[in-house]
């Protein structure tokens, strides 16, 4: 879908939702100047659209008991074992990111563990058997920030 699809009103709304998915449509549509129901509407067109794709609250790793988050770079034995790799992969709760990539790995995935004993247990019992030519593991020692896309698809004038 073209971004010129959508007006100053979607970009509005976005801006709105994405800083807080909470926030209730009639405090939306009070700030965009519309009824609540014309907020609705825009918000199910932009899902319809793919634009929205839901709603999800960001969990604290370490006020749940996973102290140990790791970047782990894979080298696939072939190309063909994508799908087949990236299926297995979707089947392990730790690893909550995946991304087929260019550059010096195949899939790049963000893996969440108890600890760094339990890191090296989903290496060798969760990942290994998958049939992997290697791995290489990337330890994240903190977060230094994370930001939300940016939303300016309508030109201003200068």
């Amino acid at each position: 879908m073209a971004h010129h699809e959508l007006d100053e009103l979607d970009e509005k709304i976005l801006r709105m939702i994405v800083d807080n998915a909470r926030i209730p449509f009639l405090e939306v549509a009070r700030a965009c100047g519309v009824s609540g129901a014309a907020i609705h509407q825009r918000v199910q067109k932009l899902t319809g659209l793919g634009v929205v794709k839901g709603s999800e609250f960001l969990l604290d790793a370490e006020k749940i008991g996973y102290e140990t988050c790791a970047y782990v770079g894979i080298f696939l034995t072939s190309p063909s074992t994508f799908e087949y790799v990236v299926k297995e992969l979707e089947k392990i709760p730790e690893v909550v990111e995946c991304y087929y990539t260019t550059g010096q790995y195949d899939v790049l995935i963000k893996v969440f563990a108890k600890n760094n004993k339990d890191l090296l247990r989903i290496i060798h019992t969760e990942l290994q058997p998958l049939g992997l030519s290697r791995t290489e593991t990337l330890i994240c020692f903190k977060e230094g920030f994370r930001k939300k896309l940016p939303i300016q698809f309508i030109e201003k004038e200068a």
